[in-house]
This record gives structure tokens, sequence and C-alpha cells, in this order.
């Protein structure tokens, strides 16, 4: 597994959204800066509450000059439903071999429950911030919305 850490290049990758097109990282270089957010799994309590605080402040994103993305492995259907009942404005990528979240070295947490880690990349493609907690959901919100304030 990858450890990355502030100041390096976030690695590209292609991934299925929940309406089935392909996004990459790359579609937003030199355009907007990006909050990517790997999460355990769908509509689960921790997972909710992260999802709808960063739906709630979408807008200040947004403004900032950022989009944010969200990452597990459920599949491009479970996201489809958990966007649907939230009214989730952004896109949740489908990773269901894990193969980005090693790529991006998350950990798993207490052995077996995929980590929950908040990437800050600029436009340029550069990590800018990483924050990696389980419990402390809307920290993550946070410190992604301070990161991007500061750029």
């Amino acid at each position: 597994m990858t450890s990355l850490k502030v100041g390096d290049k976030a690695p590209d990758f292609a991934l299925p959204s929940a309406d089935g097109k392909i996004v990459r990282l790359s579609d937003f270089l030199g355009k907007k800066a990006v909050v990517l957010f790997f999460y355990p799994k769908d509509d689960t309590p921790g997972c909710t509450i992260e999802s709808c605080t960063f739906r709630d402040n979408y807008q200040v994103f947004q403004e900032a000059g950022a989009e944010v993305i969200g990452i597990s492995s459920d599949s491009p259907q479970s996201h489809r439903q958990f966007a649907s009942k939230y009214q989730l404005p952004f896109p949740l990528l489908s990773d269901e071999d894990n193969r980005v979240r090693k790529l991006y070295g998350v950990p798993n947490t207490l052995f077996f429950i995929p980590g929950r880690v908040t990437y800050v990349i600029d436009k340029d493609g550069i990590i800018r911030h990483i924050f990696n907690s389980l419990l402390d959901v809307k920290a993550h919100v946070q410190e992604a919305l301070k990161t991007i304030q500061s750029l």
C-alpha cells in the first residue's frame, strides 16, 4: 500500500459513478481543486452523517472552486440509492475492488473496516491536506473546507 503525504502528486484514477459514467481525477486538473473522501459504506450512520455534512456545505466548496467526490467499495446501484435518498449533489464513485483505496494508501480500521480518509487536492494535482478519522465524521468536512479556503 502506498503511503501518500502532503506535497505528493495525487494518483490519477478512473472509476464509475452512480450513473455509470467514468470519472477521472485528471478530469478536474487545471480547473478545480478536489476534495476526495473515502468512506466505509453507503447508508450507514457515520457515512450518512459525513455525506450529508458534505452535502450541506457543497455550495461553499463549489464557490471556493472545489469539487467533492466520495469513494467507497459499494456498487453504482448502491450509490444511486444512497445519493437519491439523501439528495447528495456530488459524484459517488464505485471502487469495488478497492484498487483506488490501495493506490491512495487508505488503511483499514480495526483490521477489517475500510478507513475514512479525506484528501484535499489542488488544481495542479498536489495533495494539500490529508485527514484520517473513522469516528470524527464532521471534522472531515471542516478540515477540507478550511484547507480549500486557504488555497
